[in-house]
């Protein structure tokens, strides 16, 4: 075997390190920490973003976290998370406490909440489902309903419909709160008599024969509440400011979630099964036509989705009036979804 003199060899080896260096390197993902506060169809964006591989085609690294309630938020608010998804009416409340977050996407535009009462309850009051929202929200008094925590979202939503009815409902509707977990054996065991959630678990009582509606958005209540800022992707302005590409890539790829749920329904019911493998076919393509209807292209963030949170938030008794932010300026920005 012939030998190669070492000035050939040393040749070689640089013309071998530059071919090398001149080959495209893979840049590392921008890794980040993404919270969903609860179990439910209002995150399909997200869900879509991270089956359909929308994050890591955007060379992002996200780490989902499950938070439950305002935890979700708070966990943004101290460093602990980059992104989080949220209602605006949290959203506002907290920048009343100067806790200022930056909202760069609203995925759902609408409250998508339904309350629903045990069928027993209702037929025993002779409870008419086609009468006017003040005479249905009549049938909450002297029941309990489980709402999420107290003061939450949830809760806003059934105390808003009993001041409708002209029910106190601090006096006279009693709210259990509880984990969802614990929503469905307590409804089941009649230790509730109803409840506040979103589709698919509203829809599926009210399939099965147990429940009936007694107030839902997605069917059209409380329609001076649209546009409302039900799904907000929140950070912290900072994380905008300092890793600019990070917001960038993730507006990018919610975009591309949002495009995706309008315009691939089977891909995505079949992202929402693997998720809700007990929920039947049939409730979740219900479902998803409402949270498809509610998806805004692009998913945009206005003015009108924070004032109108507010004002729920007013008239579920969640902030005064005086507190009601007179500026959302800096609070939210279209820079990042086209």
């Amino acid at each position: 075997m012939p030998r190669i003199s070492r000035p050939l060899s040393a040749a070689l080896a640089g013309l071998a390190g530059l071919i090398l260096s001149s080959q495209p390197s893979r840049a590392e993902p921008d890794a980040v920490k993404f919270v969903i506060p609860t179990v439910s169809l209002t995150f399909t964006a997200a869900y879509v973003a991270e089956d359909a591989g929308l994050w890591q085609k955007e060379g992002l690294s996200v780490t989902v976290l499950h938070i439950l309630g305002l935890g979700a938020m708070n966990a943004v608010i101290s460093g602990s998370a980059e992104f989080a998804q949220n209602t605006a009416g949290g959203f506002t409340r907290a920048a009343v406490r100067g806790q200022r977050l930056l909202a760069i996407a609203n995925l759902i535009d609408r409250p998508m909440m339904e309350l629903v009462i045990r069928k027993d309850i209702a037929l025993a009051a002779g409870f008419d489902a086609k009468a006017p929202l003040a005479l249905r929200g009549k049938i909450l008094a002297g029941h309990t309903f489980s709402a999420g925590a107290v003061n939450s979202i949830l809760h806003g939503y059934l105390k808003i419909v009993a001041r409708r009815a002209g029910i106190d409902p601090e006096r006279d509707v009693r709210m259990a709160p509880m984990e969802e977990s614990n929503v469905f054996p307590s409804f089941r065991s009649k230790a509730i008599d109803g409840f506040v959630l979103s589709q698919p678990w509203t829809a599926q009582v009210v399939r099965d024969g147990d429940a009936v509606v007694v107030a839902s958005s997605p069917n059209g209540d409380l329609p001076e509440l649209v546009p409302f800022g039900y799904n907000l992707l929140v950070t912290r302005p900072e994380v905008c400011a300092k890793r600019r590409e990070v917001c960038v890539k993730m507006g990018r790829a919610m975009t591309a979630a949002a495009r995706f749920i309008h315009d691939h329904p089977r891909e995505t019911a079949a992202i929402l099964k693997k998720r809700f493998a007990k929920v039947d076919d049939d409730l979740i393509a219900t479902s998803l036509a409402a949270i498809t209807k509610a998806t805004p292209l692009p998913p945009i963030v206005n003015r009108a989705d924070l004032e109108n949170a507010d004002t729920y938030n007013v008239a579920a008794g969640l902030m005064r009036e005086d507190e009601r932010l007179s500026s959302y300026e800096g609070l939210y920005t279209s820079e990042f979804v086209h």
